[in-house]
């Protein structure tokens, strides 16, 4: 009896790798969507749906969808990382809240009321509404920082979203120079981290890619920081950017009142005045 039940625990403990290795991130989305909006308060009945196609979030969508890429998944190994590609979608859509004419949200949503098929009314509210692959980089880099506040406020790792964009592929550019993928955007994150939350930055990550970013930009960290112009140069632009997110929350409070991804002024305020420091 007891080579039985020793047998049996066996079999267990081999079987257990092979039920770990079942994490998939597309099973996942739901989960993680939820904790990054409920965590902000952002709508957390929202439905999540992992498409093929490009990703094209609505500010205007009735239908209270958020859609995330199976494309942008594939470069994800765990919870964190799965969070840093929601959040990137939900800083886009908190952003354009801000950035887009009130109008045009409206029209949108008056061109969707008058269709009664219900996938023709989404054609209509994704087309008016830019995707994060579409956006300019500076867009996109502005998004990435909302996306990172969010992350924070929710629980998770932000540094994963610098693992994500270094998976993703890069530019010819980054090619030519030697230099991780999307490394632009990444160094912008990692400075934005820096300067505002810097436990989270010391707390690290850990994965190789990780330490490979951070072996690449070590040397030009340690020579900043030890130029008190370059360091000082460093700090004014971060105190710029930071400034620039008060007005984009300024703004985002002016629109008021379009729908449920509107968040509350005192959200926002609270994201952009969680830094730890300055």
């Amino acid at each position: 009896m007891k080579k039985i039940i020793l047998s049996l625990f066996l079999a267990a403990s081999l079987a257990l790798p092979s039920l770990a290795a079942t994490w998939s991130a597309v099973d996942r989305v739901p989960t993680v969507g939820k904790q990054v909006l409920s965590k902000n308060g952002l709508p957390s009945d929202t439905k999540f749906i992992v498409t093929e196609t490009e990703v094209g979030n609505s500010t205007s969508n009735v239908n209270n969808e958020f859609y995330v890429s199976k494309t942008n998944l594939q470069y994800t190994g765990n919870d964190n990382e799965v969070a840093a590609v929601i959040a990137q979608e939900a800083g886009a859509l908190v952003n354009a809240n801000a950035s887009k004419k009130k109008f045009v949200s409206n029209l949108t949503s008056a061109i969707a009321g008058s269709f009664v098929d219900t996938s023709l009314e989404n054609t209509a509210l994704i087309a008016n509404e830019l995707t994060l692959n579409n956006m300019s980089e500076k867009d996109q880099m502005a998004a990435d920082i909302t996306g990172i506040d969010l992350m924070i406020q929710a629980g998770y790792n932000p540094l994963a979203m610098i693992v994500v964009l270094g998976k993703m592929p890069g530019s010819t550019l980054d090619l030519l120079k030697g230099q991780p993928n999307n490394f632009k955007r990444t160094m912008y994150i990692y400075d934005y981290l820096a300067y505002n939350y810097p436990s989270k930055v010391k707390a690290g990550y850990n994965c190789q890619e990780y330490k490979n970013f951070l072996a690449f930009i070590q040397p030009d960290i340690d020579e900043r920081n030890a130029d008190a112009k370059k360091l000082a140069k460093w700090e004014k632009e971060q105190a710029k950017i930071k400034k620039e997110r008060a007005k984009q929350i300024a703004k985002y409070k002016a629109t008021g009142g379009l729908n449920g991804w509107d968040a509350s002024y005192t959200i926002l305020k609270n994201l952009a005045e969680s830094a730890e420091v300055k």
